[in-house]
């Protein structure tokens, strides 16, 4: 059976979503990030880089939320969440690197220099730097979404999934508030019956 190290609000969520849309059992191994269990040594030979989800299938250990969503649907291509045309991945691809580098890496700064690093390292100015370079970014996808339904073609991908963990992040740090099409985008993945919680959910339940 699947493992999945991580827990909820991480980037776990999204491993989970595609996990649930596409029908598979696995087993959800929680790592408490704030007691360190991501730093003891049964997991960091899962995963040096100390990180949460990693997907664990058979001998095959995966790590990076993205990697492993690609990893799970391509495992049931007849979910139809790969297109089937070169130029299509291609776009898939392009989009799913823009979410984790131009729009993620601005907010986990944010989240650095809020709570991750200890008080006397956080730079509060990088804090408004990130957030004016992930609002930017967030207007470049905006525009792409303008008349669109899906990121990629006309119909769900992986780059989908992807967003939706991103924007609602991004929405988590008020980023989302000239971008209505974005916003409604991301009401609309949600509500999709397998949808994992929102982060913000999370939270609620957690107490956190």
């Amino acid at each position: 059976m699947l493992k999945l190290y991580g827990t909820p609000p991480t980037r776990a969520l999204r491993v989970i979503w595609l996990l649930n849309e596409l029908g598979l059992e696995y087993e959800m191994v929680p790592v408490d990030l704030l007691r360190g269990e991501h730093r003891k040594l049964d997991f960091l030979t899962l995963n040096p880089a100390a990180k949460v989800p990693v997907l664990v299938d058979g001998d095959l250990v995966i790590t990076e939320s993205a990697a492993i969503q690609l990893y799970l649907a391509e495992k049931i291509p007849e979910a139809g969440y790969i297109p089937t045309t070169v130029e299509g991945r291609a776009q898939m691809y392009r989009w799913i690197f823009f979410l984790v580098t131009e729009i993620e890496q601005p907010l986990w700064r944010i989240a650095r220099h809020t709570f991750i690093y200890p008080e006397n390292q956080r730079l509060p100015q990088d804090i408004d730097l990130a957030r004016q370079e992930g609002i930017e970014m967030v207007a470049v996808l905006e525009r792409h979404m303008k008349d669109r339904e899906f990121l990629v073609g006309d119909r769900l991908s992986v780059a989908d999934f992807t967003a939706a963990y991103t924007l609602d992040w991004a929405n988590e740090e008020q980023m989302l508030e000239n971008a209505p099409r974005l916003k409604a985008y991301l009401e609309q993945l949600y509500a999709r019956p397998k949808a994992p919680p929102t982060i913000a959910q999370v939270l609620a339940t957690t107490g956190s």
